[in-house]
This record gives C-alpha cells, sequence and structure tokens, in this order.
C-alpha cells in the first residue's frame, strides 16, 4: 500500500473541532504544535544555544533570512465560492512518481547533532507518510544506512574540488542505492556565518567548559541526543562529504576539510552528469541563465534555493524569481523550490507561481529535536493538514489546480 499522510488525525475537514482535539494517535506532547513555528519555539528552549544557532541563524545582518518569509507578503489570495472540494487530495506526481503531498524535507547539515539520528529518522519519517526526503551530505550518519532505511530518499551532495575525488563519492552514493543525486551549486565558499562565531559555534565542536555548561543545562538534549548517541553508535564523524569517513564532530584539533571549490565550473558539472546514470538535479539556482544552462547541461530538474539564505546576504528570495524561471524552462520542466517555507499557504503559493514541488528544511529539524520520528511526522501532518483546508477555502481540489489566477500582488 502507497504511505499517505493520515489526515484525519488533523482538524482539518469539521470547521467544528476546537484546535485541542487532535486524534488520539498524537502524542500528548505533541498535540499543543499546531504550526511549524511552534516547533522553532519548543526547539529554542530544549536546544544548546549554539546547536540552535547553528540550525536558525542565516549570515551577517541575516536580510536574506528575513526575506525568505516576508516574501509571502507581496502575494494576496483570490479565493473562489461555492466549489466542491470534498474529494480534494494532496497527491503529486514528481518524476513519474506520486508522492502524498506536494512538499519534501529539504537537506539539512549535522541533523544528527540536534536530533538523535537526525537523518534516519527524517527519512523514516518520509518513507512513513510518502513524501520525498533529501539527505545532506554534511550529515553524521552514513549514507548507506539512510538509503536501506528509505530506498526513495535523495542524496545531495556539496561536490570535492577535485575530479578524482567527485568520481569516487558518486560511485559511492550509487553502490548506497541512491537513484536521485542533488547537487548544490551555491557553496564555491561558505557563507559568513557570523552568528555561528557570536554563539560559539565551530565544526568539528571545540571541548571545553563553555560546551559542557551547555550540556548540562540543556538536560534533555544531553541525555537524549548527545549522550545517547556516544553509547549506542560511538563518536558521530561527517561520514558523507567524501566517498571516505571525514573528521569527528568533536574535536580539538582537527579541521573540518571540503577543500576548495571556487574553482568549479560547468565542466565538473559535465563530468558529474557523464558519470552519473541516476536522476540528477541541481540545486542552488536562482539565475534563468543558470536554469537554462543546467537544463541544457542535462540536469533532470533544478531547485530554486537561496540555501535559507546561509550564502550571500541580501540575495533574492527564490519566490521572486519563481515566475521567469518557469517562463524560460517552459510549463513542462521539473522546477522546484526551497528557502523560507513555514505554512500551507506558502506551498501554495510556490505552486500557484509555477513551482512544481516544496522542500522545507529546518522545521523539520526542529520536530525530530524534541520527539525524533513522531515529532517529524507531526509536523508533516501539521503542514499537510494547513494546505488541505486551504485548498478547499480557495476552491481547488489538488495542488495542480492552483495557479496565478488565485493571486493578486499585495
Amino acid at each position: 500500500m502507497q504511505p499517505t499522510i493520515d489526515l484525519e488525525n488533523y482538524p482539518v475537514f469539521s470547521h467544528t473541532a476546537p484546535p485541542n482535539s487532535l486524534a488520539r494517535q498524537i502524542p500528548p506532547r505533541l498535540r499543543r504544535m499546531l504550526s511549524l513555528d511552534d516547533f522553532e519555539v519548543a526547539a529554542k528552549k530544549h536546544l544548546p544555544a549554539p546547536i540552535f544557532a547553528y540550525v536558525s541563524g542565516g549570515c551577517e545582518t541575516d536580510r536574506s533570512l528575513g526575506r525568505n518569509r516576508s516574501v509571502f507578503e507581496d502575494y494576496e489570495w483570490v479565493s473562489r465560492a461555492l466549489v466542491n472540494t470534498s474529494k480534494r487530495t494532496l497527491a503529486t506526481e514528481l518524476f513519474g512518481k506520486r508522492w502524498a503531498a506536494p512538499f519534501g524535507i529539504a537537506p539539512m547539515g549535522i541533523s544528527a547533532l540536534s536530533a538523535y539520528r537526525g537523518d534516519l529518522i527524517q527519512a523514516q519519517a518520509a518513507a512513513a507518510t510518502g513524501i520525498p526526503m533529501i539527505m545532506s551530505g554534511s550529515s553524521l550518519i552514513r549514507m548507506e544506512d539512510v538509503a536501506q532505511a528509505n530506498p526513495d530518499a535523495w542524496f545531495q551532495a556539496y561536490v570535492p574540488g577535485e575530479n578524482d575525488r567527485i568520481l569516487a563519492l558518486l560511485d559511492r552514493v550509487e553502490a548506497a542505492g541512491f537513484g536521485t543525486l542533488v547537487v548544490t551549486v551555491d557553496v564555491p565558499v561558505s557563507g559568513n556565518r557570523e552568528n555561528n562565531i557570536r554563539a560559539r559555534f565551530s565544526t568539528p565542536l571545540r571541548p571545553g567548559p563553555r560546551l559542557a555548561w551547555d550540556g548540562i543545562t540543556h538536560p534533555g538534549w544531553l541525555f537524549g541526543t548527545a549522550l545517547r548517541t556516544l553509547v549506542n553508535h560511538g563518536m558521530p564523524h561527517f561520514e558523507n562529504s567524501h566517498a571516505k569517513r571525514g573528521a569527528p564532530i568533536l574535536a580539538s584539533n582537527v579541521m573540518r576539510d571540503f577543500g576548495a571549490r571556487d574553482h568549479l565550473s560547468w565542466e565538473h558539472f559535465a563530468l558529474i552528469r557523464q558519470r552519473w546514470k541516476g536522476r540528477l538535479i541541481v540545486k542552488g539556482i536562482l539565475h534563468v541563465d543558470d536554469a537554462l544552462r543546467a537544463r541544457d547541461e542535462g540536469a533532470d530538474g533544478i531547485v530554486l534555493s537561496n540555501h535559507g539564505g546561509r550564502q550571500l546576504d541580501g540575495v533574492v528570495a527564490p519566490l521572486r524569481v519563481l515566475p521567469a524561471v518557469r517562463a524560460a524552462l517552459g510549463a513542462d520542466y521539473p522546477l522546484m523550490i526551497d528557502s523560507g517555507f513555514r505554512r500551507g499557504n506558502d506551498v501554495l503559493t510556490a505552486l500557484a507561481l509555477g513551482a512544481d514541488f516544496v522542500f522545507v528544511g529546518r522545521p523539520f529539524n526542529y520536530a525530530g529535536a524534541i520527539a525524533g520520528q513522531p515529532g517529524v511526522q507531526h509536523a508533516i501532518g501539521v503542514l499537510a493538514s494547513e494546505i488541505a483546508r486551504n485548498m478547499a477555502l480557495l476552491g481547488v481540489q489538488s495542488p495542480s489546480e492552483v495557479g496565478p489566477q488565485h493571486l493578486m500582488p499585495s
């Protein structure tokens, strides 16, 4: 049976259901999580400040981080009335596969530092609910374990700067069983994430009194994630940046080494396309010309993204360029988007402007941090229920029916 999201657990089909009347299947601790923003509030209390700062922060002034959210205020809905939407569905086709909803889990680095077995619980939650999950190459759990837990998961790579290391990584991803490779192209250098320095976060983490104090003052994270990981799995390492295991997450002298990437070019992408026989997606595109070039160089799809506002401060929100990129690529080319999505309305706005699919990151990280796989699945259900409700209010039966006719510029 195809996995699906059980919307009967949520008061989405009845206007008489109060917010606290969630079905008994939802754990009591999660019933107060009524939106994705609620997970962030809870995670801020649960996580040590440096780790929360890493997950939540952008770069420099956080201008792009903020604009990723405020851009949705540029649009207003034009709803239709007296439309029978009782048979509406969230099911969405992408790359020939029918997913349970028009959104998936975006790649998030070192998720296992904030949530116990973070990448794994995200993959398992995605498999249980029938949505795609993209595993980050900057992760602390072996890609082979994630692929085994969710054969439909995608792998996102920060490709190394040397040809032989690129090819070795591709061979490992293929051997692990991934059918879809997502190449992130907006990291020629790391963004100026000075918020990490101010919060005393670094990768690898530096042992010392401050780190010990952060753990002691956050016992839920200390015992539920940090010590539990050490006891059951040993010291976490960067497992998937290269073909071989990388540096440990906790070290006093070891530097996290990805090598130089500022020389990478479309020639390297051609090398990847030649070697990788599966589906190839480019993530981090914002310019129309780059979108066209990626398509012409053999990319099977594109993810418009500004890396969640974590790379170039002041760079445009992906939603702003979405209509122009869709017009340039035509109606049939797979076009996805991430960065800043938090509500069902956000997802529907992107679909109306031309996106085929939306990926959401940080909230699923927060949900896993406070409640493990059940937390991630609850977050998926919350977002799906918002979309289902708002589809009825708009007067549409499926995500594919939402279009520019439903929007008006503010």
